[in-house]
Formats: structure tokens, sequence, C-alpha cells
């Protein structure tokens, strides 16, 4: 230890008698060659390793982000726990809503829009609106269809209230649920595999129906052709987003398991839009042929007793 204070206090006195003869000169220390190319090479690390971040969608940004929202967290049993889902703004909510109706190719929903501030606020109101568009234009759907009919007599189905209710209100909570766990469980397989919080994932599915409320409200329209082509519309729209936004979550997956993925998270997309057509505007149709004919039979029965 002593060797090295006087190798110090040498290379000091050096320095200083150097200065003194030449005040312009400059003096190195000599652990300084070692240390820039650790520096230098740990910066060259730290450009690449940004660079993958921000192709995975994983930088420290979105870390520190995430990690600033979960700093404070209230007891799931008290108010001010619930309130931090609907903190926002109306501005990001339109925001998020555009971004759902007209997404950006090549840009990821999530990072856009979403991980700054997640919330329930939007998802939950655009699935309320859609139930009770799919629930009113069903009935006028109905009543449009056979309107002058004299055997019809219209009678509104509230019970499309709650089916539309429970149908919507599952799709968007279960299916995220599931979807979360999936990705939870092939993360801890696949170590470059992008995460996102089930926060994060009832966001984008809420926000990716909201182009089915002027759907619904379009397929009061009695042409099953119109129906089928802006099903198909809107399919393509919200299907397109929730496509761009999971892509990159399985992409480094084995590829047989990420197209599976994707594919299942599309026709599960699919089914809820037709089934909805064809429940809540397809069927009254066939219920009202079917009592028709049954008081037809119930006629034909008592002329034939009388």
């Amino acid at each position: 230890m002593a060797a090295v204070d006087d190798l110090k206090f040498q290379e000091f006195d050096d320095a200083a008698n150097l200065l003194a003869v030449n005040p312009d000169a400059t003096t190195i220390s000599v652990d300084e060659p070692s240390e820039n190319p650790k520096t230098q090479h740990g910066l060259l690390q730290d450009t690449g390793r940004e660079e993958d971040d921000e192709l995975l969608g994983t930088d420290d940004s979105d870390k520190t982000e995430l990690l600033a929202g979960q700093k404070k967290s209230a007891p799931f049993w008290t108010f001010e726990y619930y309130q931090t889902f609907f903190d926002v703004d109306t501005y990001q909510v339109l925001d998020r809503i555009k971004g759902s109706v007209f997404p950006v190719p090549g840009k990821n929903f999530v990072r856009l829009y979403i991980r700054s501030n997640p919330d329930l606020y939007g998802p939950f109101w655009i699935c309320a609106t859609l139930v009770f568009a799919i629930a009113i234009s069903g009935n006028l759907s109905n009543f449009f269809i056979h309107l002058g009919k004299p055997t019809f007599h219209y009678v509104p189905e509230f019970r499309k209230v709650s089916i539309a209710a429970t149908t919507i209100y599952a799709y968007a909570w279960l299916v995220p649920l599931a979807l979360w766990g999936f990705l939870m469980w092939r993360n801890s397989k696949v170590m470059n595999i992008v995460s996102y919080s089930f926060l994060e994932i009832v966001c984008v599915y809420g926000y990716s129906l909201f182009i089915y409320i002027p759907t619904a409200i379009l397929w009061i329209i009695p042409q099953k052709a119109v129906r089928w082509v802006l099903v198909m519309f809107a399919l393509c729209l919200s299907g397109s987003v929730l496509v761009m936004t999971f892509w990159p979550a399985v992409r480094d997956d084995n590829r047989r398991i990420a197209l599976a993925t994707i594919a299942t998270i599309v026709l599960l997309h699919a089914l809820l839009a037709v089934g909805c057509l064809a429940y809540f505007f397809d069927a009254p149709e066939l219920d009202v042929l079917t009592t028709t004919a049954s008081a037809q039979n119930g006629t034909a029965l008592v002329t034939k007793t009388q």
C-alpha cells in the first residue's frame, strides 16, 4: 500500500515539475487509457441494447413508466385503487379511439397510445355503448323488416340487452385474461417475448371494439349483402389493430405457436362480430316465420275440430 502511495506521489511530482518547465504541457493519468476502451465498449453495448429494446418494445423508458405507475398502489378494496384506472382525459380517449379506427401500419397500439397511461374508462363505456347499439339496432331491424305485414306484431325484446351485455363484457374480459396468461407462460419459456400487462391487453381489446358501434347502427339497413360488407370492413380494421399489437409479442416464439396465437385472436374476434350479426339481426326473421307457421297450424287444427 505504501509502495502504491509512493508511486502516485512520484507521479504527482513529475507532473508538477513538467508544468513548471512548460505550463502548456498536458498530463495524462495512467488509469485513463485502460478506462476509455471499457467506456466506449459499454456505450456501444448500451446503444445496441437500446436499438433491440426499441424493436421489441421493452426499452428502459417503458420500464420506467410501468414502475412509475406501480409506485403508488392503494389496497384493492379502496376507491382510490380503482380511481387510477379511470384517470384519463377526453383527449387521450379520443386519440385512442382514432388510433383504433385508423390503425397505423407498423405501429404498436400499446406503445403508441396505451403504455403511458392505460385506462378502463374508454373500454368500459365503449362496451356499454356497443351493448345498447346492438340491442336497439336489432330491435329496430326486426321492426323495419316486418313492417306492414299483417301477421307481425312488434314486441320489444329487452332480453337482447342482457344477452348482448353478457357476450360483449365476457369477450372484453375473459379473452384478454386468457391471452395475458398465455403470454406470461410463453414469456417464461422464451426470454425475448414482449410482455404486456393485463390492463394493457384489456385496453387494447376495449378500444378495438369501437368500430362495431357505427357498424351495429348501420346493420339496421335491411340488406344482408350490405351487412356482411360492413362486418368484414369492421373486422379488418379492428383485427388489424390486434394483429399489429400482439404479433411483436409472439414473433420470437416458435413459428407455429406464433401463427396459431394470431389466428386464434383473429378467429375469436370474427366469431364475436359474426355471432352478433347472426343472432341479433338475422334471427328475428326466423322467429317470425316460426310464429306465423305455428299460428297457421293452430288455425288449421281448430278448423278440423269444428
